[in-house]
């Protein structure tokens, strides 16, 4: 779908909105949408996306300042209707060939009151884009602004219903807000929050982001981890036990384990055969992922690491260990420990993590995991943060299916035309 992102600055202007346009430009563009910037301030960032610059936008336009300071004392002159009629026909001319127009703040702030005036006008007409209006910010629900707001034209325009129109908030508050605001329906409202980029945040390698994209990662609650070689003293099926009966529980949990086969026993290509054929009778297909199975690449420390970093919990359920780094790997991350109540692995952890016997029932295990992840409020908050609040999630689960109906929107528009 050909895209326009519209806002008064875009980056590399700092700023909050600034941030989020970018993050929303670069997700949809990764999507295969064919996607475009529309800005009164801003410079290239990514060269897929075109960024259109039109001054008149930029909310710090002389001409743009003039006209504001009129609008703070309550006047509304020819001037205004001069740069709206400008802006006007700049905008039009900037979206041909546009399907969708996701406008940030435009409908909510009176930053540049004469482009709200100029999407006003110009969204009814039958050839204008679909369009979602994106509003972080309410200038009518914000004391600092209420001396700069008045009644009429055009400040009431910040809190029209925009009818066909549709609107995204960032917060179940500003849903309330813009609800009250305009008397819109909050169901019609699309709740769609910002995000962190967990990639750079996290420093992931490009092999973690590939594995954990092509395993679906993201979705997992919890991602269990365990880092080791595919030999039988591990214990491994064990840990696909717990696995199907945590599911029983919490149907998204997933398992991770990220190592080859052992090196040095040629009975363990067989012992792989027989994880992927249990993993199989318990329906955990899409759920178990043996690293082993989807990559022949030796997979370096820094990806490993990375693992610890998107994983929920490290799950060890070893018979015999000479030591036990991946104990201290986890310590190291901050990751809650269940580990074989086996004599070395009782020394490192001590009182602070949670043992099982390696031949307990896998039912009991998988008990006392859900109860401390569920227990805990940090690992709670934890959890629902990776899987509700990274960029990714936040687009899969949220803007995807906003940008899919207006998409059928505007293909059902044009069979009719």
């Amino acid at each position: 779908m050909k895209i326009a992102l519209l806002h008064y600055s875009s980056p590399p202007i700092v700023g909050g909105v600034e941030s989020v346009l970018a993050h929303h430009a670069l997700l949809m563009t990764k999507a295969g949408h064919e996607v475009k910037i529309i800005t009164g301030r801003g410079e290239s960032f990514d060269p897929r996306i075109p960024v259109e610059t039109l001054p008149l936008l930029n909310s710090r336009h002389p001409d743009v300042l003039a006209v504001k300071k009129e609008l703070d004392q309550g006047l509304c002159t020819g001037t205004f209707d001069a740069l709206r009629d400008k802006i006007k026909e700049q905008l039009q001319n900037a979206l041909q060939g546009t399907e969708l127009l996701i406008a940030h703040n435009v409908a909510s702030l009176h930053k540049n009151l004469a482009l709200t005036a100029a999407l006003f006008d110009l969204y009814p007409e039958p050839d204008f884009p679909k369009l979602i209006l994106w509003h972080h910010d309410l200038a009518w629900t914000t004391p600092r602004y209420q001396e700069e707001m008045h009644a009429g034209y055009p400040w009431d325009l910040l809190r029209n219903r925009w009818k066909g129109a549709e609107h995204a908030v960032v917060s179940t508050m500003r849903c309330h807000e813009l609800s009250a605001l305009t008397g819109i329906p909050e169901e019609q409202l699309h709740v769609v929050p910002n995000g962190v980029n967990m990639d750079s945040f996290l420093k992931l390698e490009t092999k973690t982001i590939q594995l954990r994209d092509e395993l679906n990662l993201l979705q997992a609650d919890p991602l269990m981890l365990l880092p080791v070689r595919l030999t039988p003293r591990k214990n491994i099926e064990l840990a696909l036990y717990v696995l199907a009966e945590l599911r029983k529980k919490m149907p998204d949990a997933m398992l991770v384990v990220t190592g080859p086969e052992g090196p040095h026993n040629p009975a363990n290509a067989a012992y792989k055969q027989t994880l992927l054929h249990l993993r199989d009778s318990l329906k955990l297909h899409g759920a178990a992922h043996l690293l082993a199975e989807v990559t022949a690449e030796f997979l370096p420390d820094s990806v490993i690491s990375d693992f610890y970093r998107l994983a929920d919990l490290l799950l060890f359920p070893s018979w015999e260990e000479g030591f036990g780094i991946p104990m201290i790997e986890a310590g190291f991350s901050r990751m809650p420990v269940f580990c074989s109540d086996i004599t070395v692995l009782s020394e490192l952890g001590r009182e602070d993590v949670t043992y099982f016997s390696p031949d307990a029932n896998p039912a009991s295990i998988a008990e006392q995991i859900a109860a401390r992840l569920n227990g805990e409020s940090t690992l709670r908050w934890a959890r629902r943060a990776r899987r509700g609040y990274s960029w990714d999630s936040i687009y899969l689960q949220r803007i995807a299916p906003l940008i899919r109906e207006r998409r059928d929107s505007y293909e059902q528009g044009n069979q009719k035309n």
